[in-house]
């Protein structure tokens, strides 16, 4: 497994609070650190405000080379709605070649769809598989939310790559075989909202009061922490980590010194006692708290 720098902070303002965006400069100093220190997978999006123009921008900087990258990018969301069937391969192909433009390449190595719920729809994923057989994707998949999405994918013949939600209070994918599912159908997964939008990294205080039952989770996890010593980025990075199938790790940052603790927490070594005990307390959690999409404010 290794890890995936996401973008949508630098893109637009994002988290639980909406944090403003950092300068772009700074995000792409923060792009080219995490690039010369071993990681080398970028996450973007058309939807991501300017988070495709930042990333294409430090690509076209070269300072490390194309082919030592892995850049995943998603359609925009929404895109097939009042599209005919016969447009979807047309309409698919000019969003992925303005986002090549915006990024400075002729290729990603991921194309996913933006809007879940087209996994479902298994025309759209014969369409999609366009843009893999032009060279303009070398993988193709969707990012999803639900199971049911992500068991369209991996039964799928025209999708190889998910990006799906986990995390150590979300265990909705785990839960429901995706992780056997996507190893026996060849489909490739990677995980992102593994801090949910930020929620993890908040002291009880900072939380919302539309996030008010997190609280006493967060208080169960911060004597996990105590108990055994590691941060909660440490369990958080470190539970995702123990999956075999997972590709990527993708993570978020506000700042380059984010950047180097997030970094050093991933490699730390947690005994799996630490994650039986996480699958035991965090088993049953309502996807209305760790999925921000459902949040309600």
């Amino acid at each position: 497994m290794q890890l995936c720098l996401g973008t949508v902070q630098f893109g637009m303002d994002y988290g639980v609070f909406n944090q403003p965006k950092k300068d772009p400069d700074y995000c792409i100093e923060c792009l080219d650190y995490a690039a010369q220190n071993g990681i080398n997978a970028i996450d973007t999006a058309a939807a991501y405000g300017i988070a495709e123009k930042i990333t294409g921008e430090f690509l076209a900087r070269k300072t490390v080379p194309r082919e030592q990258l892995f850049i995943s990018t998603k359609a925009l969301p929404n895109l097939l709605d009042d599209c005919e069937e016969s447009s979807y391969s047309r309409v698919i192909q000019n969003n992925i070649e303005k986002s090549l433009k915006t990024l400075h390449t002729d290729y990603v190595d991921v194309y996913f769809l933006h809007s879940s719920r087209y996994a479902l729809i298994p025309e759209i994923l014969e369409a999609l598989h366009t843009v893999k057989e032009k060279g303009l994707a070398r993988n193709v998949g969707v990012s999803v939310y639900d199971p049911d999405e992500a068991c369209a994918c991996c039964a799928s013949p025209f999708v190889n790559y998910l990006q799906i939600p986990y995390s150590i209070f979300d265990h909705r994918m785990k839960e429901s075989k995706i992780f056997d599912k996507a190893d026996f159908s060849e489909c490739n997964i990677d995980v992102r909202t593994v801090f949910v939008k930020g929620l993890i990294r908040l002291k009880e205080a900072e939380v919302p009061e539309h996030l008010a039952k997190a609280k006493p989770i967060l208080k169960k996890l911060d004597r996990l922490c105590k108990d055994t010593g590691f941060s909660r980025i440490d369990l958080a990075m470190g539970y995702i980590k123990r999956e075999k199938q997972v590709n990527h790790l993708v993570f978020g940052i506000r700042t380059l010194e984010q950047l180097k603790e997030d970094m050093a927490s991933f490699q730390k070594d947690i005994p799996e006692s630490v994650f039986e005990a996480i699958d035991k307390e965090f088993s049953e959690i309502e996807a209305d708290l760790v999925v921000p999409s459902l949040w309600k404010k």
